[in-house]
């Protein structure tokens, strides 16, 4: 007997009974969802909700695996080094459950592909890489425009950031504001959006390792595994209609190093004006970090 014939659904998820019932885990196993980018965040979303026991996902990814990848993303080993991230993944989603049904997009989401991939989607969870703006516009328009509900569960220092974007309510566009901006307007928008409340600045140790204008960020495996929970969690309360709700321009931002847990509120999304009074002072901030940066660089 193969390993797979010796699966059993109801036996390999019993202990998420309790918190669900009977019923609702028998729901989520009929349940497909979403996920554009399996790296940082996205790996992790796809084992956790396939240990939750979605039964169906569609993913998107084109990116192979690298050195730069294991401080921490779920697939990232040397076996894998080269890899297509999406082959690694689906490996180990179906070697927790082999029923899984999973539609494949090697070539990742673009414009022209992001209807077809959410072609029956009960839901979207957003594993798209930070800088990875255009993709990212792209399908949460498509969400709003075919009403699938989207979360972003965002990795910042030690901690998550969280946004939902529900059919009917507040757009990804109308609380970032993205279309005809730069991508350095953009970059600054998406982060401050996310984390109007920034917990996370006051332990970054070496600012010179933050340059958003060259796609250069730190990042920790405890706050990729910390989005993966929360997400799972709104993803879970979305799929099965129960429990409160957080819909954007509401949001929260938890950090574990600092033990702390902003719920943040901002109406009128990127217009607001605390946080057009915020990007005033990142800007000025950037730019003063860069310039430090590029100091110690010139120095002889």
């Amino acid at each position: 007997m193969s390993r797979a014939d010796s699966f059993d659904y109801s036996s390999a998820f019993s202990r998420n009974l309790g918190w669900v019932t009977a019923e609702e885990q028998a729901r989520l196993r009929g349940k497909r969802v979403a996920i554009a980018g399996l790296g940082g965040v996205g790996g992790f979303h796809l084992l956790t909700l396939t240990r939750l026991g979605i039964g169906a996902f569609t993913l998107a990814e084109s990116d192979r695996y690298g050195l730069a990848n294991f401080n921490r993303q779920a697939g990232a080993v040397l076996s894998s080094v080269g890899r297509a991230k999406l082959d690694v993944m689906v490996e180990m989603a179906k070697a927790i459950n082999p029923e899984l049904d999973i539609r494949c997009f090697p070539a990742g989401v673009t414009a022209g592909n992001t209807e077809d991939f959410l072609r029956g989607a009960d839901a979207y969870v957003d594993g798209l890489d930070f800088f990875a703006f255009d993709a990212r516009s792209v399908t949460f328009a498509a969400c709003a425009r075919l009403g699938v509900p989207a979360t972003t569960a965002a990795p910042l220092g030690m901690g998550v950031a969280l946004l939902n974007f529900i059919p009917g309510k507040m757009t990804f566009e109308d609380y970032f504001g993205f279309e005809g901006q730069p991508e350095s307007e953009r970059a600054l928008r998406f982060l401050l959006g996310l984390s109007p409340a920034m917990l996370q600045r006051r332990y970054l140790v070496d600012r010179s390792r933050v340059n958003l204008s060259e796609h250069r960020g730190p990042s920790t495996v405890m706050a990729c595994q910390l989005c993966a929970g929360v997400a799972a969690v709104e993803t879970l309360k979305i799929l099965l209609g129960r429990g409160p709700l957080l819909a954007a321009p509401w949001g929260l931002h938890f950090d574990a190093y600092r033990y702390r847990y902003k719920r943040t509120w901002r109406p009128g999304g990127y217009r607001n004006p605390f946080l057009s009074l915020a990007r005033v002072v990142a800007r000025s901030q950037l730019r003063r970090w860069e310039a430090q940066a590029q100091q110690r660089t010139d120095a002889p």
